[in-house]
């Protein structure tokens, strides 16, 4: 699959200053990135920007690049976890997630260093060697009942309505990411299988599977719903499309389940990535194998699928509070906010 070569407008020139590097090298970094680590376009824009948080680190401390040790390193997460926010109506720090991120941006940046000669090896000391713990938020997910009222509420009386119904059910029913959704196209779905090609995070393939309910909705939108909008003049022709025809946004998705959400009477807070949650955490209450939740979820990692236990052991105790007749009498059944007695 070709890749796309990275605009310069991710490079922020106007914006943000290169300074302790050059353009001429950010924009082979971003090549690098780009080729080599095979980055969407989306992290490629994260890790570039999460750099220049650095670059203004050391614009300010008159660092250069080659100055780069574990005593630097430690100024920098100090910085981070300060000041070194400046998008609001006063400096803060970031949240530790994000310091983790930006360390993992710099830590590729120096490896890219060492490849263009600066370096023997990378002088940033490893995730290992120089931690930063971080508390990983359980993440929310929906109820059965909740998703349901959430894939019941568009009108399918509209062809917008039939889009909105399909794309909340294949979200839910595929558990795929926002920007795998957006980047779906029409030759993408095998109807035969009830199955679509998914293209995941640095390009991977994966076909994900789904149930009846969201094939009868993609039918419909399909038959009775996409014929209604403008026809597109994309090649790759999109699955989900705008009154225009051309490929709907990532924001317009977002507000698409945003607005259900609301409708529905749903919490604040539910967007695309709620109902990947929720199709986790249903498949792990239904027993499924948690190796086979990672291979839909397309997770490299089974460590990451793993979060979603917590999640089912939380809801379990919840429940159990919640409707066993003599549980509020009962002291002896731990919250996660509370510790387990020692036996």
């Amino acid at each position: 699959m070709a890749t796309s070569q990275p605009d310069v407008a991710a490079l922020p020139r106007e914006t943000k200053s290169c300074a302790p590097a050059t353009a001429d090298l950010l924009e082979r970094y971003a090549l690098y990135l780009t080729g080599q680590r095979s980055l969407s376009d989306n992290t490629r824009r994260i890790y570039l920007d999460d750099l220049h948080t650095f670059l203004d680190y050391c614009r300010r401390n008159s660092h250069g690049l080659r100055d780069m040790d574990r005593q630097l390193l430690r100024g920098y997460v100090a910085f981070l976890a300060t000041v070194g926010r400046s998008d609001g109506p006063r400096p803060a720090g970031y949240a530790r997630v994000s310091i983790v991120r930006k360390l993992t941006a710099l830590r590729t940046f120096y490896n890219f260093l060492v490849q263009e000669g600066w370096f023997k090896s990378t002088p940033v000391p490893s995730a290992r060697s120089f931690p930063v713990k971080v508390e990983k938020p359980l993440p929310s997910f929906l109820g059965k009942q909740e998703a349901t009222r959430l894939l019941a509420a568009p009108d399918d009386d509209t062809p917008a309505g039939l889009r909105d119904r399909a794309i909340l059910e294949v979200l839910y029913a595929c558990g795929v990411r926002l920007a795998e959704l957006q980047g779906m196209n029409l030759g993408d779905i095998n109807g035969a299988w009830r199955e679509i090609l998914v293209r995941g995070k640095g390009d991977k393939e994966r076909w994900t599977l789904y149930g009846a309910p969201a094939e009868d909705a993609l039918k419909r939108y399909l038959e009775n719903g996409r014929p209604h909008f403008a026809a597109t003049s994309d090649d790759d022709d999109p699955l989900f499309v705008n009154r225009y025809g051309g490929r709907l946004s990532r924001r317009s998705i977002e507000k698409i389940v945003r607005d259900y959400a609301a409708r529905a009477g749903l919490k604040e807070g539910i967007h695309t990535h709620t109902l990947r949650h929720s199709f986790a955490s249903h498949m792990l209450e239904g027993d499924a194998d948690l190796r086979v939740i990672q291979e839909l979820l397309g997770h490299s990692s089974v460590s990451t699928t793993q979060i979603y236990t917590h999640i089912t052991k939380q809801e379990v105790r919840r429940a159990y509070m919640d409707f066993h007749p003599l549980a509020s009498a009962s002291e002896s059944v731990p919250t996660d906010d509370e510790p387990t007695p020692e036996a």
